[in-house]
């Protein structure tokens, strides 16, 4: 690659006052965008669509998505769908409870969940056929079956991409990090990739890294650096004439953008809540995580991806479910019941998803392992019906009873009710249309 002259010797034009200490802070101030995550570099491509055929366009029902994800894979048994007249072994641990919904169960661990079941759509009959973590992983982050060629990106990149930037936010926030590599860009700029916290909300001296200026740097200082970055970037394009380059200057912009609202940053700060809802969410970690991404969709984040806890559980399912099961249920109930307090239910979609679910029967170690074949996911708000269950597994949990529903049927609905058209194309970096959703369909059966 050609070396920049700056790096030989040429000299660069300060004379807008700045002195040469202060140009060595350039790199202070180019590292605060480019520790930014990538997803602030979202203006910083030019989009790398020629025209395509045009498709239905939608009206969306829902501004805003908040996708909970259960990383390992949730028994759909002790969660979702429980088996109350199974014999022992199949029902596993707990004994079912009662729901809101007549006549429907949930797992014994879920008590707030259970009550709140007539506000929720949950679909029992979800499958696909992939029973490794990271190839289930692929198929619940981005609506595509894993494919050697070609990487897809997540439904938060293609949300971002589509919709773009509001209120000086990123659109696509990950809480409180990125765990795979199936919730980035796949094909797409980098510039639609996640903003990740760095920490976690539950922690006690929790801060969203690079929202703060330089330590004991004031606002005409900071400005000033701003305004030196700038100058050498009209050096930059004096010299090469680079559509990267030009790029660049969005992404300061949207960098800039952030670090300087004060409404954007306190987005992000949960010491503006009131304690006693912090409490009823729960201070721990489903607890805050959850009540961050109320905030975030609040303030203007397009979709908020949350990680949660662990569900691989090959052994010893009921200490594993006694441990994560309580604050979950806990913390969602309270989601959904805050979303309604607030108006924002209806404009907000709520998914909860893992990549599969566990084996029908309990094995040897008192755990359940991997089985793609039937699994659950819940929905709330966004337009989707209250009160509904879509599908069922068989009398054992194994297999689709009815109404089987697969990764893109689920992609195709949620896109439709953001306001996203799953087949539209967009073009990769190969020049080639690839679909948003392969195959699928718009399940308006479970709209309301």
């Amino acid at each position: 690659m050609k070396m920049h002259p700056i790096c030989q010797g040429n000299h660069l034009d300060l004379r807008s006052g700045v002195s040469r200490r202060d140009f060595m802070y350039v790199g202070m101030a180019g590292g605060l965008g480019l520790t930014l995550p990538n997803l602030l570099k979202l203006q910083a491509a030019a989009s790398i669509n020629p025209a395509m055929p045009e498709v239905e366009a939608f009206k969306p029902i829902a501004d805003s998505i908040i996708h909970i994800y259960l990383p390992g894979g949730m028994a759909h048994q002790e969660s979702w769908d429980p088996k109350p007249f199974a014999a022992p072994d199949y029902r596993g641990p707990y004994t079912p409870i009662k729901t809101s919904i007549a006549g429907e169960y949930v797992g014994e661990k879920f008590v707030n969940i259970a009550k709140i079941m007539n506000k929720l759509t949950v679909i029992r009959s979800m499958t696909h056929g992939e029973a490794a973590h990271e190839r289930g992983t692929h198929n619940m982050f981005t609506g595509y079956k894993p494919s050697p060629a070609i990487k897809f990106p997540s439904f938060g990149s293609v949300i971002s991409h589509e919709q773009g930037s509001r209120n000086n936010l990123p659109p696509y926030v990950v809480v409180p990090s990125v765990i795979a590599p199936e919730q980035g860009t796949g094909y797409m700029s980098s510039a639609y990739g996640p903003f990740a916290l760095g920490s976690d909300p539950a922690d006690k001296n929790f801060t969203v890294r690079d929202l703060l200026t330089p330590k004991g740097m004031e606002g005409n200082r900071f400005d000033r650096r701003r305004s030196l970055l700038g100058t050498v970037d009209e050096h930059f394009k004096s010299i090469e004439k680079s559509d990267s380059i030009n790029a660049m200057d969005s992404f300061y912009d949207a960098a800039y953008g952030l670090i300087s609202s004060q409404k954007a940053r306190e987005a992000f700060d949960l010491n503006k809540e009131a304690d006693k809802l912090r409490d009823e969410y729960g201070r721990n970690t489903a607890g805050q995580r959850f009540l961050l991404a109320r905030r975030l969709v609040e303030a203007g984040v397009r979709m908020v991806s949350v990680n949660y806890g662990g569900w691989d559980h090959h052994s010893n399912i009921k200490n594993a479910f006694d441990g994560q099961a309580p604050n979950f249920d806990q913390a969602f109930a309270r989601l959904i019941t805050d979303l309604e307090e607030r108006g924002m239910l209806d404009r907000t979609l709520v998914m909860v998803s893992s990549e599969f679910g566990r084996t029908p029967k309990i094995n040897g170690t008192n755990g359940r392992d991997h089985w793609p074949r039937v699994f659950s996911v819940a929905l709330a708000g966004g337009g989707f019906k209250k009160g509904y269950i879509h599908g069922a597994s068989d009398a054992l949990g194994g297999e689709p009873d009815r109404d089987a529903v697969s990764p893109q049927d689920l992609a195709m609905t949620m896109y439709r009710q953001l306001g996203i058209n799953g087949e539209k194309r967009i073009m990769s970096d190969g020049a080639r249309p690839i679909d948003i959703v392969n195959g699928g369909r718009i399940m308006n059966e479970l709209l309301a």
